[in-house]
């Protein structure tokens, strides 16, 4: 493709001319061809200017970013959160495995996340990726999945079917009750972050560890967890109190 055209939706002037300037300095195939400030604003223009990439603030006039999600399916754009600092929110686009950058906006990130975008225009972005986000966000309380993206699919999966998570340098896999394995290219402290508060805990480095599948810990030989599949899980010398405390919470 000779040409990707964007838009920005973000009601900060400054904001929208800072995006400006860095897509000039840095991508000659990019072309902005509108920006809004509001939630009206923003389903307009990209219901009539279909772009192939959208950046997009969270807190906007007339609502939110994930407003003017609910109104623009079927997406046919990769899309880029820009965004202030909200613990909450950018846990739920971690979940959702969606591209975000933070205020005040660093180059080189923005760089990154526009590459990937430009990457990813050919498949337009998962409708489940965008349902699972805007469902974070509204039902916390109740948020139970996680997207993974793999090089070659998006999965949506059950936090409770995920057994445990091996790490491999840069990479993640993730082990199911299914017996299915996806890898994914994060790290596993990344997903130690979002999912400590659905029960899992690292006994060790390079595992991450589902408690509800934990049937017991030998002590012997340093010490290992046996999980409800049969599968060891080395244990830390400096983690053996903390799982030791973990367990005891079952």
């Amino acid at each position: 493709m000779s040409e990707y055209k964007a838009v920005i939706i973000d009601d900060e002037p400054n904001m929208r001319m800072l995006l400006r300037e860095m897509v000039a300095d840095n991508f000659s195939d990019i072309r902005i061809v509108a920006e809004g400030a509001s939630v009206e604003e923003g389903v307009s223009i990209i219901e009539l200017h279909k772009p192939h990439i959208v950046f997009l603030d969270i807190e906007i006039k007339g609502g939110t970013g994930f407003h003017i999600l609910q109104k623009v399916k079927p997406y046919s754009f990769k899309l880029i959160f820009i965004t202030a600092f909200n613990q909450f929110a950018i846990k739920a686009i971690k979940f959702s495995a969606i591209d975000y950058i933070l205020k005040p906006v660093n180059e080189t990130e923005f760089v990154q996340a526009v590459n990937t975008a430009i990457e990813g225009v050919r498949q337009t972005l998962s409708i489940t990726q965008m349902d699972n986000f805007i469902q974070h966000l509204e039902k916390e309380e109740q948020r139970k999945k996680i997207v993974l993206r793999t090089s070659d699919a998006i999965h949506l999966v059950e936090v409770s079917d995920i057994i445990y998570c091996k790490s491999d340098n840069s990479y993640t896999s993730f082990y199911l009750k299914d017996k299915k394995e996806i890898l994914v290219s994060k790290s596993i402290k990344e997903f130690a972050d979002l999912l400590e508060e659905y029960r899992f805990f690292r006994p060790h480095q390079s595992y991450l560890v589902n408690l509800n599948y934990v049937n017991k810990i030998d002590k012997s030989d340093g010490g290992f967890i046996i999980l409800n599949n049969g599968k060891e899980i080395p244990v830390s010398m400096r983690r053996k109190a903390y799982v030791l405390q973990m367990v005891e919470t079952l």
